[in-house]
């Protein structure tokens, strides 16, 4: 059996692709322990300072499969999927100490929208769409869903999205904040990779510290964001990156970052 998740470093970009396009990349529980599995190893992986996450064939990723889940169903399973899969996977796109691009090729329903929406860039071709599904099975939101889609479109539009399941194309979807670059399908693989590997060679640790401070204020007081903001800003200062950007800045040279 193919490997349902591929894995790849190159040059400090580590490239993370769902194989399964025969099921349009449809997350059974082999897929999503791999994809837990690996995302969690590239947040730790040093030598990895960014990370594309991508899909082969015609989806992205149209969520939760739903052939396997009515079989757990039957079998009187519950939902800890979300407990066990769902919420490490969000978990780790969005709080890795380096950048996320995720390159959305078609589809991304269900969970595989919302990891979209838990990475911290999404390049999108033009053929590609959303749709967050969950009301169409009666399901509440998952993947970091819940989180991630309000800071992206607003309450009200995400409460919209989540009542009113629809696709929305690509160029809608830049439009309401849902992508950031959409580009020609035929140029996705390079663009995208193009965004990944610019973030790969930049500043790791600044990267990691705007993370951070976006996600926690966003949810504290503007003295505790900023007593946070002057933390990671001294640890920043105090960077091998930082000296080296200070130095290409006085002899007017492109900076050569490393990560330190």
């Amino acid at each position: 059996m193919a490997d349902r998740v591929l894995y790849e470093v190159s040059d400090g970009l580590a490239t993370v692709t769902l194989n399964r396009p025969e099921a349009m990349n449809a997350l059974d529980t082999a897929t999503k322990v791999e994809l837990r599995d690996t995302l969690q190893e590239a947040g730790r992986d040093q030598a990895v300072r960014a990370v594309l996450l991508t899909a082969a064939g015609k989806a992205f990723c149209v969520g939760q499969d739903l052939k396997e889940h009515v079989a757990t169903l039957e079998a009187g399973g519950g939902m800890t999927t979300v407990a066990d899969h769902y919420n490490p996977i969000a978990l780790a796109l969005a709080t890795m100490p380096k950048p996320v691009v995720a390159a959305v090729n078609g589809v991304a329903a269900g969970a595989g929208a919302g990891f979209a929406f838990a990475a911290d860039y999404r390049v999108i071709a033009d053929t590609a769409s959303f749709n967050t599904s969950f009301a169409g099975v009666a399901l509440s939101t998952d993947s970091g869903m819940s989180w991630s889609l309000p800071r992206l479109v607003g309450h009200a539009r995400a409460t919209e999205l989540l009542l009113f399941p629809r696709s929305v194309p690509a160029v809608e979807a830049a439009a309401l904040g849902l992508a950031n670059r959409v580009v020609p399908a035929v140029d996705l693989a390079v663009e995208a990779r193009a965004v990944a590997r610019r973030l790969a060679e930049g500043p790791t640790h600044a990267y990691a510290a705007m993370k951070r401070a976006l996600a926690y204020g966003a949810a504290h007081s503007l003295p505790d964001t900023l007593a946070l903001e002057a933390e990671l800003q001294s640890a920043a200062g105090a960077t091998s990156d930082h000296r080296e950007a200070v130095s290409a800045f006085v002899a007017k040279r492109p900076p050569h970052f490393t990560g330190l």
